[in-house]
């Protein structure tokens, strides 16, 4: 049994209140000796935390030497954190007298609950009910444990301790945590917290990210996840937190191999990757491609300053790796610094005549540290320089840890960030652990140094974020809307199509002058109000590519409206004959051709809500995919930022002669679009396709955006 310790700090007991990673006494419930048993292993584990540790088990006074009672109740003074082991069933009822006991914080090892089917989840429900009835912290259950190497806490079955750093750690697999312990542990690299989150019951991703924000032992946050609870909380809660701290984040799933056929032009092209892609965009989360990426972005957060650009300069004396360097800069959203005068001056009468002072910066393979120091500094007092990266192979002049410690010094004095690629085997090593204790990272690979400096300078810009509110629109008239919507009970389908023009209508975003017709006699009178040729449309939720069976006429004369009328259905139901056919629609008839056909479109994801998409539209958007996502509402600049991202951003800056679009009216369709799914959570997948984009008329009057066409799914349970 360890003696009673206090929080190490008020800074730690401020961010650590509730005593879940810096606790006075932990109780393991299900302790054991045997051997084998998580319980024992916990306990052994428990063998150098800071604070006092207690067993609970019926029946025994001693457990490995620790004081064992009955229950919790039966503990002698406050426990404030209690590891539970017992099987399943008992689980609630300990977490019960937890609460009666008073224990804050829960962490449950114990799997078999919403992993293992209906029965479990019935249980983990309890779980979380009991969790909110006593107001305790829970983790897991099914999960490894947790650590913190603040208070030499290691409440978890896992094989060893990590070391003691600044990074804080959460995985949803315990097994991961495992593996990347033990490499951490070879390579020198420690941690402040680490949190198997396990099933995910009560705490999350979310609520340990909020958590470590407020810790001043935590410089940055990583996070292997597999699911993100709730979508929006996450984003608005790291949109915060990366303003100080950032958030790394390796989300396994990638693929879509396993996703549901879609209805929806949107629901065909956007997968569940999509989704995370732009919601971690969005929240200010840097996201790693594999585990490399992973803790390559965390050792260059962890110890460099940030950037105060993104020009980069490469330092070399080997001709082969240092293009490697500068091919990987022009990889990445870094840019090759371009020296000042003075600089190519300076680095000129440093270096041999065959020397290159330009950027990258070759030294010559018979550099010593002297010369190598002279051009780094050279090349850090240049003004147009953010970052630096130090390319290195190993010769018979070049002195390794000599060239370490003038890299930490020149560092230290110019406050750039600066990397590292000595190459090489084991006379690395040692000069490594020189740069690393000065919190400069060193890579074996160039690229990936370059890499590292890349999720930097995206960082120093998440950092300085101004994250603006989606816009409210005073015009909307959600009541018309919601009649709209209820159209959809009144029929055996789930679907709407341009029968429900009227719902964009009442969002404010425009569409051509026209109605659904059910008769030719309706046709025609439609047709005569509108003047002029007119498209006709099939209307019909069961038939998707309406142009791809001769379902739309475009430029009908008024003498052959009825007759379209009937042709319109007849090739309806000859291609379908179950298809509900509702009509036809009449529109005025718009010239296609002298704007852009875009598409915007919504899907709903089960983590992150409306994913809103943009892109190029018409009768080939699944063909050609130039598409763009983010998690709805979106804000203006969100909404502009859409317009650019997409291939065909050209078009709509009017390239090759074309006129530019009314980018303001397009941008603000995808705003109110955005608002309409986020008010309905009702519409399950929406596309208006096209929506036309057109340029600004002669006059200077605004050319607008208009809607053509409208399909949307709706789940009538949520009207």
């Amino acid at each position: 049994m360890q003696a009673d310790t206090n929080a190490d700090t008020d800074a730690e007991a401020d961010a650590d209140a509730d005593g879940l990673f810096v606790p006075e006494r932990v109780a393991v419930v299900g302790a054991t000796d045997r051997e084998g048993s998580v319980g024992r292993a916990i306990l052994t584990n428990l063998a150098e935390f800071d604070g006092d540790v207690v067993a609970v088990n019926p029946g025994r006074e001693r457990v490995l030497d620790y004081p064992c009672y009955d229950d919790l109740a039966g503990v002698p003074g406050p426990v404030d954190l209690a590891v539970v082991v017992v099987p399943p069933g008992a689980v609630a009822d300990v977490v019960r007298d937890a609460g009666e006991a008073g224990v804050p914080n829960v962490v449950v090892v114990t799997a078999g609950f919403g992993e293992a089917g209906s029965e479990g989840a019935n249980r983990e429900r309890e779980l979380v009910a009991l969790a909110e009835e006593y107001g305790i912290t829970l983790v897991g259950p099914n999960c490894l444990g947790v650590m913190s190497t603040r208070s030499g806490l290691n409440a978890s079955f896992g094989p060893q301790m990590a070391l003691p750093g600044s990074v804080a750690f959460m995985s949803q697999s315990g097994a991961f945590i495992t593996a990347v312990l033990d490499w951490a542990r070879d390579q020198g690299f420690g941690f402040s917290d680490v949190v198997s989150l396990g099933n995910k019951a009560v705490e999350d991703e979310t609520d340990f990210m909020r958590r470590w924000a407020q810790s001043e032992e935590t410089n940055v946050v990583l996070a292997y996840l597999e699911s993100i609870v709730d979508g929006r909380a996450f984003i608005d809660t790291a949109r915060e937190v990366t303003t100080d701290t950032p958030v790394v984040a390796v989300k396994s799933g990638r693929t879509s191999a396993g996703a549901q056929a879609a209805s929806s032009h949107t629901g065909a092209i956007a997968g569940s990757e999509a989704a995370y892609e732009a919601g971690l965009e969005q929240a200010g989360v840097l996201r790693a491609e594999n585990v490399e990426e992973f803790f390559d972005f965390a050792r260059a957060l962890d110890g460099l300053p940030l950037p105060d650009s993104e020009s980069v300069a490469v330092v070399t004396n080997a001709g082969g790796p240092g293009v490697m360097a500068t091919d990987a800069v022009g990889d990445s959203d870094l840019e090759m610094a371009s020296f000042a005068d003075a600089t190519r001056s300076a680095l000129a009468d440093a270096l041999p005549a065959n020397a290159n002072v330009h950027n990258p910066v070759d030294v010559i393979g018979d550099a010593d540290v002297a010369r190598f120091c002279d051009a780094l500094d050279t090349t850090l007092a240049d003004p147009g320089v953010g970052a630096v990266v130090v390319v290195a192979a190993p010769t018979a002049v070049l002195d390794y840890d000599g060239l370490a410690e003038a890299v930490v010094d020149v560092q230290r004095e110019h406050g750039k960030p600066v990397v590292a690629s000595l190459m090489g085997g084991e006379r690395v090593d040692a000069p490594a652990d020189v740069l690393a204790d000065a919190g400069v990272p060193n890579y074996f690979d160039p690229a990936r140094a370059v890499g590292s400096l890349d999720a930097l300078a995206s960082y120093a810009a998440i950092s300085e974020r101004d994250y603006a509110p989606p816009r409210e629109f005073a015009d909307v008239d959600r009541e018309r809307a919601q009649t709209v919507l209820e159209r959809v009970t009144e029929r055996d389908s789930n679907q709407l199509g341009v029968e429900a023009m009227e719902l964009l209508d009442a969002y404010g975003i425009p569409t051509p002058a026209g109605g659904v017709a059910d008769s030719p006699d309706e046709a025609d009178s439609l047709a005569a109000d509108l003047g002029g040729d007119v498209v006709m449309k099939v209307v019909s939720p069961d038939i998707t590519h309406k142009s791809d069976i001769g379902g739309v006429e475009v430029g009908v004369p008024r003498a052959e409206v009825r007759d379209t009328y009937e042709t319109l259905v007849t090739r309806a139901r000859n291609y379908q004959p179950d298809a509900r056919v509702l009509g036809v629609q009449v529109q005025e008839r718009v010239d296609t051709d002298a704007g852009v056909e875009t598409i915007v479109g919504m899907t709903r994801d089960p983590q992150f809500g409306p994913l809103l998409m943009f892109g190029l539209g018409g009768i080939f958007v699944e063909v050609l995919e130039d598409t763009t996502f983010r998690v709805a509402p979106v804000s203006t600049e969100e909404a502009a930022a859409m317009l650019d991202d997409v291939d065909a951003a050209p078009l709509l800056r009017g390239a090759r002669g074309r006129d530019p679009v009314d980018r303001e009216a397009l941008r603000e369709c995808v705003e109110r679009l955005g608002r309409l799914v986020d008010d309905f959570p009702a519409i399950l997948e929406l596309d208006v396709n096209p929506l036309l984009a057109r340029p600004a008329s002669d006059d200077g009057d605004a050319g607008g955006a208009l809607a053509l066409d409208l399909r949307l799914t709706v789940d009538p349970e949520k009207l």
